[in-house]
């Protein structure tokens, strides 16, 4: 992994922000992009900050103050009730407020409430003189289980785009990107991103910025591979949901959630510059 000291090919000025603030829950956290040598979640979000304080410090510009206020398990509105007033104390002038995954895998989950809420929270952003940074989910299609909420995810999308219209919001494609549709991309679990997931859309958030990605080839995807045994599948299957679908029912049973016991990993703004990013692999 390396800092990257130098502004990418051609005139494109530095970003313009002096201080992001990140909200949201595991996927903001950054599980499970986990350096080698750390104990500690990265992700995209601070593969974010890192870049646009590095381009501002190539420029000679002051770089980027940066929080991460996201915490794993959290639902959309504990994210909007704990983080949103933590995150206007900072005075941030870009925002990136990404939720409702969680809400969503519950039966319950209701995309249009999920819509209001967020858009409200939106509202208050903008008023504060925010920029600010939505998501959608991510296209469900090929996961065995998780593809039952993709109908619900689909009707967030469509209010995540209308609302970023209505307020001046910038939103990342993450259904379209057609690089999240490889197994590769995600983690054991396959609801959580590996390394190289998170650092394609970092480079998707860049994009969505209106800034230029250090990769041009963040989205596109990896060589295919042939398509393993029905036996090998079902076995994979079968340990994916001993190992993590069991376990994560249970605990909504219990009424827990893995985030019960945390607290933000960087809850007060410090300068982004230092933020560990990675390299843009010349393998695939």
């Amino acid at each position: 992994m390396t800092t990257y000291d130098a502004l990418p090919s051609g005139s494109t000025p530095p970003p313009r922000w002096a201080r992001y603030v990140a909200l949201g829950d595991s996927f903001t956290e950054g599980l499970w992009d986990v350096p080698a040598g750390t104990d500690a979640c990265r992700g995209w979000a601070d593969l974010l900050a890192g870049h646009l304080a590095s381009r501002q410090h190539a420029a000679g510009a002051q770089p980027l103050a940066y929080a991460n206020l996201a915490v794993r398990g959290r639902l959309l509105r504990p994210i909007l009730r704990e983080q949103v007033p933590a995150a206007l104390t900072l005075e941030p002038d870009l925002v990136s407020l990404v939720g409702g995954g969680n809400d969503l895998l519950r039966p319950t989950g209701d995309p249009d409430r999920l819509a209001r809420d967020l858009e409200a929270a939106v509202v208050r952003f903008r008023r504060a003189g925010a920029d600010v940074l939505l998501a959608t989910g991510v296209d469900t299609a090929d996961s065995p289980l998780v593809r039952r909420t993709r109908s619900r995810v689909g009707v967030l999308n469509a209010h995540v785009w209308s609302i970023a219209r209505r307020h001046g919001a910038v939103v990342v494609d993450l259904w379209g990107m057609r690089s999240l549709r490889d197994w590769r991309m995600w983690s054991d679990d396959r609801i959580h991103l590996t390394t190289e997931g998170h650092r394609r859309v970092a480079q998707a958030a860049l994009a969505a910025l209106g800034l230029d990605p250090d990769d041009p080839r963040w989205d596109e995807p990896l060589t295919a591979l042939p398509a393993p045994p029905r036996v090998q599948q079902l076995r994979e299957d079968a340990e994916w949901v001993h190992e993590h679908v069991v376990p994560w029912m249970t605990r909504r049973f219990q009424g827990r959630s893995s985030g019960d016991t945390r607290i933000a990993k960087r809850p007060e703004l410090a300068p982004a510059l230092d933020l560990p990013l990675v390299d843009v692999p010349t393998t695939e």
